[in-house]
């Protein structure tokens, strides 16, 4: 059996998942749904042959990023229910801008000039350096928005002092 006829049930899991992400009420439940879109997301990085960004994805946003979602949610929580409500009426246009995303980002991957051929990007060790040098800004901005996130969680569940 190919690598690749795995790839097909792989792919359904991911989008059933990505859907149960959008689609779950409980707040909890949607990001172990992310958890396991994103797991998903670097199985399929592992049978295109990028293990080095199946286990960034798997480091990053796996672990870090659910790990802060989750504390977020936790911290936030004011109430025991931690549902979202979930009206009907913004659904169909939920859909409509969602697919009209959808077509803008296939015409761009399309009209890419790369579309199609395998792209070099070095070893490694080039795209660490390429992380501290060319991309060190967006590397810390990204640092620092976290870290944002995790102070304005704080500051909302924190209670006044008597």
């Amino acid at each position: 059996m190919s690598e690749f006829a795995l790839l097909f049930p792989v792919t359904v899991f991911l989008i059933l998942s990505a859907i149960s992400v959008v689609t779950t009420r409980n707040l909890v439940h949607s990001v172990f749904w992310l958890a396991s879109t994103l797991i998903t997301t670097a199985a399929v990085y592992v049978f295109l042959g990028a293990t080095f960004i199946a286990a960034i994805q798997l480091l990053l946003y796996t672990g870090g990023v659910i790990t802060l979602m989750l504390f977020g949610i936790m911290l936030s929580r004011r109430h025991s229910s931690t549902t979202v409500p979930n009206p009907s009426e913004h659904q169909l246009l939920g859909a409509v801008t969602a697919g009209g995303v959808l077509v803008l980002f296939l015409t761009a991957i399309w009209r890419t000039p790369a579309f199609g051929r395998v792209v070099d990007v070095g070893t490694s060790l080039d795209v660490g350096n390429l992380f501290l040098s060319e991309h060190l800004l967006a590397f810390e901005a990204l640092s620092v928005l976290l870290l944002a996130a995790m102070l304005g969680a704080i500051v909302l569940t924190r209670t006044s002092d008597p």
